[in-house]
């Protein structure tokens, strides 16, 4: 549905100017597209932006579409789908596979305690697991990122459930 014309997709005033408040913020730049859709993410309880509002930036930013869906398929932190309330990413780039065994060991631990396989969302909505390129956490290895923020040094099942109980 690239080819829609953005009003066929409103949004609520009280969106609109959330949204209008982010790229104000942004000078209205279409070349800070990453940092304004990170921003315009967070809106979201589900972590994602969803296609009306995609259309809605594309057209206050004076871009097509296809430049921000690009930007929500490329980067790992951005998504186009909803995600759960706090989406788990474990990083899988070359560097943290130097911690290769602790890595994967968290990784099954993590679809053992939450009953769900990579990309699965768990069944009340609050988590989803996802593999990510490289936060910049190889030292504090290993660790997840969640809503932006790093979780380090999960060397066993007792700090990963305290994680997991800490996310009300």
């Amino acid at each position: 549905m690239l080819t829609a014309q953005t009003k066929e997709y409103p949004l609520s005033a009280e969106l609109q100017a959330k949204i209008d408040l982010v790229l104000e913020s942004h000078d209205n730049d279409p070349t800070q597209i990453v940092g304004i859709l990170l921003e315009v993410q967070d809106l979201n309880e589900r972590h994602y932006v969803p296609e009306p509002t995609a259309y809605y930036l594309a057209d206050r930013l004076g871009i097509p579409v296809t430049n921000v869906f690009d930007c929500l398929s490329f980067y790992s932190e951005l998504s186009a789908t909803p995600r759960a309330k706090y989406p788990i990413q474990v990083c899988s780039s070359p560097a943290c596979r130097v911690n290769r065994i602790d890595t994967e060991r968290l990784l099954n631990t993590l679809q053992n305690l939450l009953d769900i396989k990579i990309g699965e969302i768990t069944y009340d909505g609050r988590f989803t697991l996802e593999r990510t390129t490289c936060y910049g956490a190889c030292d504090r290895a290993p660790s997840v990122r969640i809503n932006g923020h790093v979780y380090d040094h999960l060397d066993s099942i007792e700090k990963i459930e305290a994680l997991l109980r800490s996310l009300k």
